[in-house]
């Protein structure tokens, strides 16, 4: 008998177990369904700012998701920033970011029913949104915070990154031949690489093996925490060890100087070239960066790579077709203008002879030997003029001699006109 019940009875106890189951998940399901559904969700405007206080002291901790819809794409909005401020009065709060509520109800409730632990997440209470597309995030805390939306129009960060890029990219050129640059250039990686130095020393204390390496390379993750987390607190690093920060640069700035000096700067045509073509896509980097309209930001980068490459004559045919259809109306001069434009030309020529005279340029020896009057060009070019008084005693005659049968032959015509 008791063999005979003891399938029935397997059969019963397996389908229990599964509605159980199947109670359990469906119950938890619509329990995180609620709970999901529970969690607020608000929608902030340019300038609107949000106030959460919670119930009591002691209250669990609480999410609340706060959206940015995002604006149409217009061309005045190149430079536009949308930020999110968190005022919060300590760094006691989750953060989760997604592109909807549901996106960031999914990373809040992964992370609630995980084991991951992330060591570079960074909280940063000044968040920057997507000005054109829909951007969330979620804060959980149980202390008072505010949120606080800021919409800038033309954002001065952002130009000042498309002005130092195009600055960048088109004086590459000038750039990588100059010497002055490659000091600076020199020196300033000196100063920001010379940590290598000290994991070169400290890596001479562990033997050679395998295993070494592996312990090195996993401590490595530890090594970047730690840089991650003297550039957060890099204020207070400055404020507090100002004097060994000042001593350390000062080293470093001197040993990479004369290392810079002893080489010398760069002479190879390719080297030059290597630096030129990384400056221009550093700009480019730049100016492709200077705005969160992406179709704008590579637009500008293809504009500004065709004005570089174009050649001249190409760059000239628009202008040169404007000037044949719309030919400049030339003005004649008048007398007074005829007049001092020539005396200002001349005064310049003149000096300009001088200068060269004057100059190295100039075989003064060789000159004078095929000068009849030296006097003369030595007077000229210290200073004096080029004309003797009886020059112009001759030229003042002629022209007044010229005058005088000018205004006789007008007489003349008058007379013969009256006689008429």
């Amino acid at each position: 008998m008791l063999k005979s019940r003891n399938p029935g009875y397997t059969t019963e106890m397996n389908s229990l177990l599964t509605i159980i189951l199947c109670l359990y998940i469906t119950l938890g399901q619509s329990g995180a369904a609620s709970t999901i559904s529970s969690n607020a969700v608000y929608y902030l405007e340019q300038n609107e700012s949000h106030n959460f206080k919670p119930e009591t002291k002691y209250s669990p901790r609480e999410l609340q998701i706060f959206c940015y819809q995002g604006k149409p794409k217009y061309i005045i909005h190149i430079w536009q920033s949308v930020l999110l401020k968190i005022v919060h009065p300590s760094d006691d709060y989750n953060q989760f970011d997604g592109a909807t509520p549901e996106e960031v109800q999914q990373e809040y409730h992964d992370k609630s029913y995980s084991w991951s632990v992330n060591l570079f997440s960074t909280k940063s209470k000044n968040i920057k949104l997507n000005p054109f597309n829909m951007s969330c995030i979620g804060i959980e805390s149980r202390d008072q915070y505010t949120i606080y939306l800021q919409v800038i129009a033309i954002d001065l960060w952002k130009v000042l990154t498309l002005v130092m890029g195009l600055i960048l990219f088109l004086s590459a050129s000038t750039l990588s031949c100059n010497s002055l640059f490659h000091y600076i250039c020199g020196i300033s990686l000196g100063v920001g690489a010379s940590f290598l130095i000290v994991i070169y020393f400290i890596s001479k204390l562990f033997p050679r093996k395998t295993l070494m390496y592996g312990v090195i390379g996993a401590g490595s993750t530890i090594a970047i925490y730690f840089l991650q987390l003297i550039w957060d607190n890099m204020k207070i690093i400055m404020s507090t060890y100002k004097v060994y920060v000042i001593w350390y640069t000062m080293t470093t700035a001197s040993i990479s100087f004369i290392l810079c000096y002893r080489w010398g700067p760069v002479e190879n045509p390719k080297t030059v070239n290597l630096i030129k073509w990384t400056l221009q896509l550093m700009g480019l980097v730049a100016i492709f960066l200077s705005s969160q309209y992406q179709e704008v930001a590579m637009a500008q980068v293809i504009l500004v790579v065709i004005f570089t490459y174009l050649p001249s004559s190409w760059k000239m045919a628009p202008s040169r077709y404007w000037k044949r259809r719309f030919p400049p109306k030339i003005k004649p001069l008048t007398n007074d203008e005829y007049y001092e434009q020539g005396v200002r030309e001349t005064s310049k020529a003149l000096r300009e002879l001088r200068e060269y005279c004057s100059s190295p340029k100039c075989n003064q020896w060789k000159t004078a030997m095929k000068i009849k009057d030296v006097k003369r060009f030595a007077s000229f070019v210290e200073g004096n003029s080029h004309l003797s008084d009886d020059e112009i005693l001759e030229y003042e005659t002629s022209i007044h001699g010229d005058l005088t049968d000018d205004s006789d032959e007008r007489d003349s015509d008058i007379s013969d006109d009256e006689n008429c």
